[in-house]
């Protein structure tokens, strides 16, 4: 096996996407070490390898010293930590920064760095700017790092296709901001494999940036009425016009669970799609999985069965 041996550690590997890429990683014979700053919410990785494949560490991409003790002995270094609300600055710059200087001084041959699409230092979302210069840090300090950008990544236990379907689950009318924007949703296996294929040969890789989006580009309203054919739910949806969304983000979205904040509705001002011409996941000979081929296995939870179950319409 390509990656037979070696150590990959992979910051915030414990979650979602990190979950996948271990996977990938432990099939193709590679060690992983997974660094969180609670290891023990990354036990479920370890059954996915044999004894002794995987390993834990405690480290925070915030204290540069436990990432440098995190990537010690390593062979490559992936960093998935991202936040969507908080201290942006210090979490993607400061934290992306001490991972990529590390990985340096460490002498590790490859650093992934996980970024999305939308990442520009210009960007007037704080979120997007972040990205932005958290990529440029990283470069600075390990020239050769791949950088990856992907759009909204789904999956079974992904936070954007499931928030939508349990809230079409409960709501009789659906609001939907932002409904005329458009994503390009990617399967969290395809990046995963992305990842892997970079590690496995990264002399073919190295020092460039693939944005990786699925087979096709769907807004926002498309994509809640979707899911609701899918989970077998009759809903009527109302979009939220763009002048009452503005509103909402600037006067509540400073509060606790508000439906959108300042910094997300400026996100949602342009489209989260591959760029055109901007390599991606066929770079890595990875086939885009349409959301309706994968989607169906888990959204069966969301549908009601028996006498009282709300039908979709036909259609």
């Amino acid at each position: 096996m390509a990656l037979d041996g070696q150590l990959v550690c992979i910051f915030g590997g414990g979650g979602f996407l990190g979950r996948y890429i271990s996977q990938q990683l432990l099939s193709h014979g590679a060690r992983v070490r997974i660094a969180e700053r609670d290891p023990k919410n990354a036990m479920h990785i370890k059954p996915l390898g044999n004894l002794g494949q995987t390993q834990f560490a405690s480290a925070d991409v915030t204290k540069k010293d436990s990432v440098v003790r995190a990537v010690h002995g390593c062979d490559a270094v992936i960093n998935l930590v991202g936040i969507l609300d908080g201290d942006f600055d210090t979490v993607h710059v400061t934290g992306a920064r001490n991972v990529a200087e590390a990985a340096s001084e460490e002498g590790c041959s490859v650093l992934v760095q996980m970024s999305a699409i939308g990442a520009d230092i210009d960007s007037p979302s704080r979120y997007g700017r972040s990205k932005g210069e958290a990529e440029s840090a990283v470069l600075a300090a390990f020239p050769n790092a791949i950088v990856m950008r992907p759009s909204i990544i789904f999956g079974r236990e992904d936070q954007f296709i499931n928030r939508f379907a349990s809230m079409i689950g409960m709501l009789p009318i659906v609001p939907i901001i932002g409904g005329g924007t458009n994503f390009q949703p990617v399967f969290v296996g395809d990046v995963a494999q992305a990842v892997a294929k970079a590690l496995e040969c990264p002399e073919q890789y190295v020092g460039q940036t693939f944005e990786l989006g699925g087979p096709e580009i769907i807004s926002m309203g498309d994509l809640n009425r979707r899911i609701a054919k899918m989970t077998k739910r009759d809903r009527g949806f109302v979009e939220i016009p763009d002048f009452a969304a503005k509103i909402m983000a600037t006067c509540t979205g400073f509060l606790p669970g508000a439906p959108i904040t300042s910094d997300q509705y400026k996100m949602l001002q342009k489209d989260n799609v591959v760029a055109a011409g901007q390599a991606g996941l066929e770079a890595f000979d990875v086939t885009p999985t349409p959301l309706a081929s994968v989607a169906r296995g888990w959204m069966e939870k969301y549908i009601t069965h028996g006498r009282f179950g709300a039908r979709a319409k036909a259609g």
